[in-house]
């Protein structure tokens, strides 16, 4: 019953406080962006959420514009060149997520969920194995059990079986547990930098 129904009722509500509370500050940095350098004040990323379906997942630009594929290409850390000022300290205090609160509400992403993967990295949805694609059971979350569990210093193999591991086991409070420890680790700036390409 809480996956199916209580799940979702829960990340409409916290997803509108969310926004409510954080909606100053958003704005405060949509104008930071703006003022540091050009392009738009939301990146769009093409993701894959529920049942592999393909949506754009938001977040606050970070880098210069089209630089994404030059340089570090996928990953980025405290040194890439492609991120800018505002970037840096954004992506640093993981504030370059909030916008995905949008997500939520829209139905494409839930608070707690496996964190939805890129459309071509670490592979195409169709060179999943089966027992891979069962993390698409679910929404794909802000936060879930891999980020917890090791989050960027984590290899992909091991990521997806985090997260497969979390669709068998999704609770109410297993879901609070990971939503209390994710707020531990971003103010602790816990496994926030890619340490290289993981395989």
């Amino acid at each position: 019953m809480y996956k199916c129904f209580f799940k979702r009722i829960l990340d409409i509500v916290i997803a509108l406080c969310g926004l409510i509370v954080t909606c100053i500050p958003m704005l405060v940095v949509a104008f930071l962006i703006k003022t540091d350098s050009e392009g738009p004040i939301l990146y769009r990323q093409k993701r894959l959420g529920k049942d592999g379906k393909v949506f754009e997942m938001l977040k606050f630009r970070s880098m210069y514009v089209n630089s994404e594929f030059t340089g570090s290409g996928v990953y980025s850390n405290d040194s890439d060149i492609r991120v800018t000022k505002v970037g840096r300290f954004i992506r640093k205090t993981s504030i370059d997520e909030l916008p995905q609160l949008l997500n939520v509400l829209k139905g494409d992403m839930s608070l707690i969920g496996p964190r939805p993967p890129l459309t071509y990295h670490p592979w195409p949805l169709e060179e999943y194995t089966d027992d891979q694609k069962r993390m698409f059971e679910v929404r794909p979350g802000i936060t879930g059990w891999a980020q917890i569990n090791g989050r960027k210093d984590v290899e992909w193999h091991k990521r997806i079986q985090l997260n497969v591991w979390y669709v068998d086991h999704v609770t109410f409070w297993l879901d609070v547990k990971i939503f209390f420890i994710t707020i531990l680790k971003v103010l602790r700036n816990d496994d926030n930098e890619n340490k290289g390409e993981t395989v």
